[in-house]
């Protein structure tokens, strides 16, 4: 059996910078996609057109045949002025990360009314806003890693009020809670989901890093929600696999004073491993959907538009195969997500 799907994209992906983009870059049409919506925490952040276009022409550099879709980190350097040169320059999206919940988010924001100008000026220009949808760990509220995005919701709910036309991703949803607010929303909000969230439970990370991400998997009640709304077809629920690749040495261990990183790296297997999670959820006929179709809908890049990489890809049942254990690059070393487990589906033929 075999499923041809158009164009591919993937609409939250975490390049990195330096010589460790050399291993992630060609992962990505390695693992079926041509077009990635890319991540801009990187030390320094992505905070303005020129950094951003400066960062597309490094990628480009090692693959010319992924179309990068550029974003800028919001925080106080990014002001309605800049959002225009941002927007003229083909800059995508901004990306909202509360300060201190997930990878260099050291500089995220704290107060989203602050950046009501901003926000007016990306509605105006057609930008995207990309939501990390969880606030800050705080005992004293009863905050913590599992109800964070719960908590978060109002937040959500308060913009897209603000800016009915403002278009607006809640990103990685984990939870059911997140599942409902975004079907509560207008057209102009949409959601990612990720593989990893698709396959793992809070018991998979406990003791497990990793499994170990940001946002944490939750109750097998909220991925069965995630699951749900795949099989439902959904139009504004689509594939962003946060792929978020770290140092072995980063990823497996901890000490008393700093915690395992949080991210999992899926790209290199993406598109055979998401057919594997949706057939086993019976979901297989909603692939093309998700993985294509409803997220270049949302960010308006139908297929026709792609301006390099392939016009589709073929993916092909096999007998379950393991998954790479290590990826190498000079002494540049990765493990990818589902290591050493089977996977039942592969690419065809990679051009």
């Amino acid at each position: 059996m075999s499923i041809t799907i158009p164009a591919p994209a993937d609409f939250h992906v975490h390049l990195r910078q330096g010589e460790i983009s050399e291993l992630i870059v060609p992962h990505v049409r390695k693992g079926g996609f041509d077009l990635v919506y890319v991540m801009p925490n990187l030390k320094p952040p992505i905070t303005s057109a020129e950094q951003a276009l400066r960062y597309k022409a490094e990628l480009e550099k090692i693959d010319p045949n992924v179309e990068y879709l550029m974003t800028l980190y919001l925080s106080p350097e990014i002001t309605p002025e800049e959002i225009k040169k941002a927007s003229a320059a083909g800059v995508v999206g901004v990306k909202s990360y509360p300060r201190g919940v997930t990878t260099n988010s050291d500089g995220g924001i704290e107060s989203y009314e602050t950046y009501y100008p901003v926000f007016a000026a990306m509605e105006e220009a057609g930008m995207v806003l990309n939501l990390h949808g969880e606030v800050p760990s705080d005992p004293s509220s009863n905050i913590h890693v599992l109800n964070a995005e719960v908590q978060f919701i109002p937040h959500l709910f308060k913009i897209h009020q603000a800016f009915p036309k403002l278009r607006i991703v809640l990103e990685h949803a984990t939870t059911r809670a997140a599942v409902e607010a975004v079907k509560k929303c207008g057209s102009t909000v949409g959601c990612t989901i990720t593989a990893h969230h698709l396959a793992l439970i809070v018991d998979d990370w406990a003791g497990q890093s990793w499994n170990f991400c940001k946002p944490v998997a939750k109750y097998p009640d909220d991925r069965q929600a995630l699951r749900d709304i795949i099989k439902e077809g959904h139009p504004r629920f689509f594939l962003g696999s946060d792929s978020a690749p770290h140092p072995p040495e980063a990823k497996s261990t901890s000490t008393p004073t700093h915690a395992c990183a949080a991210g999992v790296y899926t790209s290199p297997i993406l598109l055979p491993f998401v057919a594997h999670l949706l057939e086993s959820f019976d979901a297989l006929d909603k692939l093309e959907g998700f993985v294509s179709t409803n997220g270049r809908a949302f960010y308006q890049r139908p297929c026709s538009s792609q301006k390099v990489g392939r016009d589709s890809v073929t993916i092909k049942r096999i007998t379950p195969r393991k998954v790479d254990e290590l990826y190498t690059l000079g002494e540049q070393k990765l493990i990818p997500f589902w290591a050493c487990k089977e996977i039942s589906w592969e690419i065809e033929e990679i051009a």
